[in-house]
């Protein structure tokens, strides 16, 4: 089947899962140093010097080589490809559906980014568990094929979809906000410069800002979501993983890791955006 003669709905997920291998094959070390960061608050005691995002940097280069910062990179990849095409084909579909008569407004923007993350969320989840397990250097899984058969034999299937509720407040909130702010920013800007041939350097502006606003927004969940999945026995509850944090650290531990997190997911966002509007405008599609 040719690519012209797709499905509107298949070319959106080709471009989505094309906008997600880029971006994540180049941020994927701030991903890992992310879930570094949180997951070593439980071997810290109240007291303890603050691990500062550019120690974990160092030190995974140090014991794991240069390589290290991209451990976890083939789950990334098997969420990401996947993940984004069904983001982005259930967001035009959404779009195109309810929307075909004129832009959404801002509350709109946040039910459609929303709901289209939940789909690929839901969707995505036990990869998603296989990868921050991957990243927390606490499991020696082989591959992701072995680490899925590892879980379902010594946790059972419901362990891989650890942190759901979690992974729902934080990426659903993200993924509304994000949109909401990417689309008003956007319509903020003059015609004759959204329709020049700046228009990839404008979208990554508008995605950069809607980023970091979104990305502060959720990353308590994300916090209580790396917790849970990467010790389920000891968080089965979303509740129970609140508490500990809170217990330990107080409400600066909801926000360990916001730094690389931010820039990553701002970056990560921006960047798969500009890819995917670029790509659908080149297919003749608005997107």
């Amino acid at each position: 089947m040719q690519i012209s003669c797709a499905h509107p709905a298949l070319k959106a997920f080709m471009c989505g899962s094309l906008s997600g291998t880029c971006s994540t094959l180049l941020f994927q070390p701030l991903d890992l140093v992310k879930t570094r960061l949180q997951t070593l608050q439980n071997n810290m005691h109240p007291g303890a010097p603050k691990v500062r995002m550019i120690t974990v940097f160092f030190n995974v280069i140090r014991t794991e080589k240069l390589l290290g910062l991209w451990k976890g990179v083939s789950p990334s990849f098997m969420r990401c490809i996947p993940g984004v095409g069904i983001y982005f084909s259930t967001f035009y579909s959404l779009k195109q559906h309810f929307f075909l008569d004129g832009s959404p407004n801002a509350g709109e923007a946040v039910l459609l980014g929303a709901g289209a993350r939940c789909v690929a969320g839901v969707a995505m989840l036990p990869i998603t568990v296989i990868k921050t397990r991957f990243e927390s250097g606490r499991y020696n899984y082989a591959s992701v094929a072995g680490a899925l058969k590892s879980v379902c034999q010594k946790e059972g299937p419901r362990a891989l979809y650890s942190g759901l509720t979690a992974t729902l407040l934080r990426d659903a909130p993200f993924s509304g906000i994000y949109v909401m702010f990417y689309s008003q920013a956007k319509k903020a800007i003059p015609q004759k410069v959204s329709s020049s041939s700046f228009v990839p350097l404008v979208n990554f502006g508008c995605g950069v800002v809607a980023g970091i606003l979104a990305s502060l927004a959720t990353q308590p969940a994300d916090v209580i979501k790396t917790h849970m999945q990467v010790s389920p026995a000891l968080y089965p509850r979303t509740s129970d993983a609140v508490r500990f944090v809170y217990a330990e650290h107080g409400l600066s531990g909801f926000f360990q890791g916001a730094v690389p997190r931010s820039v990553r997911r701002t970056l990560m966002a921006a960047m798969a955006w500009t890819v995917y509007e670029q790509l659908m405008a080149r297919m003749g599609l608005k997107s």
